[in-house]
Order: C-alpha cells, then sequence, then structure tokens
C-alpha cells in the first residue's frame, strides 16, 4: 500500500505528524506517532457524537416551552437529526475517498461543533430543526471514519483490543447521554445539552488536526441515481417510524405514502446496486460473508439496545416514580457491564482463549436471558432487580459487540474498511429506529388492550362494595374514582412493558444460532475475492 499523502504542508524533510511512516508487512495500514494521544482524540469525537443520539431526550419538554412548539412538533428536533444522519452516512466512503479521510474527519467535526453552537442558540423551532439537520450530516460521518481510523492506526494485533476501546464509547454513550443530558437539564439550562459539545471538540479537533493520518485519495464517480433512490428509502423509512405513532399508523395517508415510498425506493437501490454501472456501494463488499452477516447482528443489536433504553426511562419514572437523574443512575450498570466484558473479551480473544464466534453467541444469550428476566418484573419492587438485570444485559451486548466488528472485518481489504464501517453504522441505527417504533406501537396498543381487560374486572363485587359508596361522596368520589382509573392505567402499562420485554428476548434468542454462519478470522472466506491476496 502506498504511503498516505500528508494531511498539511512540511518543509523539506520534515515528517508531519499526520503523515504516516510506510507500513511495515504485519502493520498496521497507517501506522503514526503518539498513537494514543491520536484514539484519545478519536473517541472523543466518537462519545461525542453518539451522546447526542441520547443527551437532548430528556431537554425535549424544556426545549417545547422555551420554543413556543406543541407537543408533536418539538419531536422535529429528534426527527431531523436522526433522518439527516441516516441519509448521509451511506456516501461516507466515496466522501472519504473523494476528498481524503483526514479531511472529511475534521471537516465533520467542525460541522458538528458549529452545529452544537448553533443549536444551543436558537431561539425558534425552525431554527432548532435546520441546526439539528446540519449537526445529524456532520455526525454521520464521524462514527465510520472513527472506525476505521482505529483499524488503519492498529496492527492486526492489535485491532481486537482498538475494537473493544471504540465499542465501549459506542456502547456506554447512549446509557450515559440521559444521565448527562438530566444532569445538565436540572443544575443549568437545556441549552447546555448542545454547549457541553464545545470544549470537547475544540480538544478533539487540535488533536486530529495534530495527528490525523489520511488514507490516499481515490476517484470514484458518485452514483447519484443510487444515493437518491437510497436518500428517499431510508428518509421515508425514518419518517414512517417516527410519525408512526402520532399519526396512529396506517390508518394515516402520510404514513402510507411515506411506505410506499420506501419499499419502492429501497427496492429500485437494490436492484441498481447489483446491476448498476458504478454502484453505491462496490459490489465485492458483499462476497464478504462475515460482513454481510455481521450487518444482520448490527440491527439485531440496534433493535435490542435502543429499544430498551428507550422503554426504561419512561417506565422506571412513571411506573415507579424516580427522578430524571435517578433514572441515569439506575442505568448506569448497563454501562458497567458493557466496559467489563469488552475488556475482559478483548483480552481473553487476543491470547486465543476464546473463539470470538463463541464470544457473540455467548453474548447474545445472556441479553436473551436478561431480557426475559426483565419480564418477569413486579409493578412493586426495589431497584435492585434494575441494576441486576441492567448489568447481566450489559454483560452480554459487551460480548457481542467487540468480536462482532471484529469478524466483520475479518478479511477486508483496507479501502473497503470506510464503507464496511458506514454499512455497519447505518443497519444498527436502522434497527435501532425500527425497534423503538415497533416496540413503542406494540406497547400503546397492549396498554389499551390491558386496560379494557382489566377494567372489565372492576366490579362492584371485585371492589368489595366500594362502588356502592362512590356516587354519595360527591367531589371525594370523583377522587376515588381516578385514583381507581390511574391505577387501572398502571397496571395496564405494566402489563404492556412487560410483554415489551418479552419479545424482544424472543427476537434475541432466535438470532443466537445464526451465530454458525459467521467464520472465524484466519480461515479460509468462502466467496471471499480477496483471501488469495490477502
Amino acid at each position: 500500500m502506498a504511503t498516505a499523502a500528508p494531511g498539511r504542508a512540511t518543509r523539506a524533510g520534515e515528517a508531519s505528524p499526520s503523515t504516516p511512516p510506510r507500513p511495515q508487512a504485519g502493520g498496521a495500514a497507517l501506522p503514526v506517532k503518539y498513537k494514543g494521544l491520536l484514539t484519545l482524540g478519536v473517541m472523543m469525537a466518537t462519545i461525542m457524537q453518539i451522546l447526542d443520539t441520547t443527551i437532548a431526550n430528556v431537554a425535549i419538554p424544556h426545549m417545547q416551552a422555551s420554543l413556543g412548539a406543541t407537543r408533536d412538533t418539538i419531536n422535529w428536533v429528534l426527527t431531523s437529526y436522526i433522518v439527516a444522519s441516516a441519509i448521509a452516512i451511506p456516501i461516507t466512503g466515496w466522501l472519504s475517498d473523494r476528498i481524503g479521510s483526514r479531511n472529511l474527519f475534521l471537516i465533520s467535526t467542525v460541522g458538528f461543533i458549529v452545529a452544537s453552537a448553533l443549536c444551543g442558540a436558537a431561539q425558534t423551532l425552525e431554527e432548532m430543526v435546520l441546526f439539528r439537520l446540519l449537526q445529524g450530516v456532520s455526525a454521520a460521518f464521524l462514527n465510520p471514519l472513527s472506525q476505521t481510523v482505529m483499524l488503519d492506526i492498529n496492527a492486526p494485533k492489535d485491532q481486537g483490543k482498538a475494537m473493544s476501546i471504540w465499542g465501549m464509547g459506542i456502547m456506554v454513550g447512549p446509557i450515559m447521554g440521559p444521565l448527562i443530558g438530566g444532569y445538565l437539564t436540572d443544575n443549568f439550562d437545556w441549552r447546555w445539552v448542545f454547549y457541553v459539545n464545545l470544549p470537547v471538540g475544540v480538544i478533539c479537533f487540535a488533536i486530529l488536526w495534530w495527528l490525523l493520518p489520511s488514507r490516499p485519495i481515490r476517484k470514484r464517480q458518485f452514483d447519484v441515481f443510487g444515493f437518491t433512490l437510497l436518500a428517499i428509502g431510508i428518509g421515508s423509512l425514518q419518517l414512517m417510524l417516527d410519525r408512526g405513532q402520532d399519526q396512529d399508523w396506517f390508518s394515516s395517508t402520510e404514513i402510507w405514502i411515506e411506505m410506499l415510498f420506501s419499499v419502492i425506493a429501497l427496492w429500485m437501490f437494490v436492484v441498481h446496486l447489483f446491476t448498476g454501472k458504478n454502484p453505491m456501494f462496490e459490489r465485492e463488499l458483499w462476497k464478504h460473508r462475515n460482513l454481510v452477516t455481521g450487518i444482520f447482528f448490527m440491527m439485531v443489536i440496534g433493535l435490542v439496545m435502543m429499544a430498551t433504553m428507550a422503554l426504561l426511562p419512561p417506565m422506571l419514572q412513571n411506573i415507579y416514580g424516580y427522578s430524571v437523574f435517578d433514572t441515569g443512575l439506575l442505568l448506569m450498570p448497563r454501562g458497567v457491564g458493557v466496559v467489563l466484558t469488552m475488556f475482559v473479551g478483548a483480552q481473553l480473544i487476543q491470547r486465543g482463549w476464546l473463539d470470538p464466534r463463541w464470544s457473540v453467541g455467548i453474548g447474545l444469550a445472556i441479553a436473551a436471558v436478561s431480557l426475559w428476566e426483565m419480564s418477569g418484573w413486579t409493578i412493586e419492587m426495589g431497584s435492585t432487580p434494575f441494576i441486576i438485570s441492567g448489568f447481566i444485559q450489559g454483560l452480554g451486548l459487551g460480548l457481542v459487540f467487540m468480536p462482532l466488528n471484529g469478524l466483520a472485518f475479518a478479511g477486508l481489504p483496507p479501502h473497503f474498511r470506510t464503507e464496511g464501517s458506514s454499512l455497519l453504522n447505518l443497519t444498527r441505527n436502522i434497527g435501532a429506529s425500527v425497534g423503538i417504533s415497533a416496540v413503542s406501537a406494540i406497547l400503546a396498543q397492549n396498554i389499551q388492550r390491558s386496560h379494557q381487560y382489566l377494567g372489565e374486572h372492576v366490579t362492584a363485587t371485585t371492589m368489595n362494595g366500594i362502588a356502592s359508596i362512590i356516587p354519595g361522596l360527591g367531589q371525594q368520589g370523583a377522587l376515588v374514582t381516578g385514583l381507581i382509573d390511574a391505577e387501572v392505567n398502571r397496571q395496564a402499562a405494566m402489563i404492556a412493558y412487560l410483554n415489551d420485554f418479552w419479545l424482544m428476548a424472543i427476537v434475541t434468542a432466535v438470532s443466537v444460532p445464526l451465530v454458525v454462519l459467521l467464520q472465524k478470522p484466519g480461515a479460509p472466506m468462502k466467496n471471499d475475492p480477496s483471501a488469495a491476496g490477502h
């Protein structure tokens, strides 16, 4: 592989920190000096971006009042970010080749910092949505690029450890988001959930500017037709998923239109991908079995992790009465479990004591067991079950995420890494969107069904004669009736949450046998065009 072009001009004979030395056999694709400091800068960018997927959620009620928005329109603050990020992710590989991975990383970091500052200063809902669109586009490139850099600057023998460090940021970020967002909102102002990115971003940019190397620029024709189809398909899908609950799903004409646009555009994109000239994703990518299998598992991880994270905060606050900050504290053990098994698993796999495929299977099984335990929660219990189940689920997810990334990139030529990473991140985001929308819709339906069932059993007989004296209590009787109805609602909501946990446990357990589709790193990859040459 040729030495990458320098990131900035230097005097003759003087090496730039951003110009990697020539790689040695068996070494990193882009060797760098001060690898530890560069890793810190890359991880700061990763965590800064991933935190923003959840940190703003807890501040939505405060934004609504400050920006003069309604309950329906304020959701565009979240929807605009998700849609913009989903549409932009697929072009990461082409942009990285076209303008250079270093330049794209730096531009994205600056864009994210500026957009965060603008979001914090927004005075109207229209301004906030516009700035969130800019933030979403900038954020889209940070995750694939950061993962690619972590692989490029580490030799193959160290890539497992590098992926465990990167995975910690990806997995722990969404868990810490509500806690940090709740603290900033309660103690300062909702605008600080965006302003907090500024000092972190400036330090991150300085490190990246100094040390970040670049891949060689490759001239590739941009697939305008393919990108248009993919953008329409993903954008329509995200809009349908985000707005479906508010629009009562398929009773709404808007949802039907968005679904049809999504299905037609994505079908045409798949056909174009395998038949057209110069497709957006090079067809060789789809011949790597581990990458394709990893894409499926990433969707499952997005579904299980983000759907669970979407369900737990409202459950803990509305049914059990915990504050926003206490809810964040109760979710922290999940992050502890993730960090622990990512660290331990990386050591075991690196020493050859654990097959990474076994790690993925065991991790999924542990996550399924924890979700099954959650389906047995009761409406009157202390905090211990939340802590234990969260910690166990974190252990499982940590065992899955790191080795899965390593397996997905095993045998994949270095110049395909950015595109492969963008596909993995895209499918994880789509899995999260589908999972959150699905469990929210099922939750709402089950609440109505359970409320109706429980209400039918609230009779004069079951209430031990209380119903007969309520009419004579006047205003106090109305209060009693309201309390009874509130308790029926609480019980119905609890049943609905447990059903969601049970459903996610089944989805996770069913995916475990598919681990057999993965191939161990170092084994000959069937139908792998790089097997002979790499």
